[in-house]
C-alpha cells in the first residue's frame, strides 16, 4: 500500500484552493473581494463556488446592500477539514 494518500479533486485546483485559503483565513468574504484577490474572471469564479458549495466545503449567502446584490461566501467546518486533510496529504509528497 502507498504512503501517499489521494489528493482531495475538489481542492486540487489552483482557483478552488486560493477560494478556500482566503475564507480559511478570513471566515468570510464577499465574491467581489474574492474575484479581486484570485484574478479570477466572474464567470469561472461562480462555476468553482458552486463546486465548493455543492461539497459543503463553504456556504454561500446572498443578500442586498440596498438595492444591490451581494453574495458573501464564507468556510464551513467540512470545509475546514477538507482543506486540512489536504495540506497534510500534501506534506507527506514533500515531505
Amino acid at each position: 500500500m502507498s504512503d501517499f494518500k489521494n489528493l482531495d479533486p475538489l481542492l486540487h485546483s489552483q482557483l478552488r484552493l486560493a477560494i478556500m485559503s482566503l475564507l480559511l483565513g478570513l471566515q468570510s468574504a464577499e465574491f467581489v473581494f474574492i474575484k479581486e484577490k484570485t484574478g479570477a474572471t466572474a464567470g469561472n469564479l461562480s462555476v468553482q463556488i458552486d463546486k465548493l458549495s455543492k461539497a459543503d466545503y463553504i456556504k454561500v449567502e446572498k443578500a442586498f446592500k440596498g438595492k444591490k446584490p451581494v453574495t458573501t461566501c464564507s468556510i464551513t467546518t467540512t470545509g475546514v477539514e477538507a482543506f486540512e486533510n489536504y495540506v497534510n496529504a500534501l506534506k507527506n509528497y514533500i515531505g
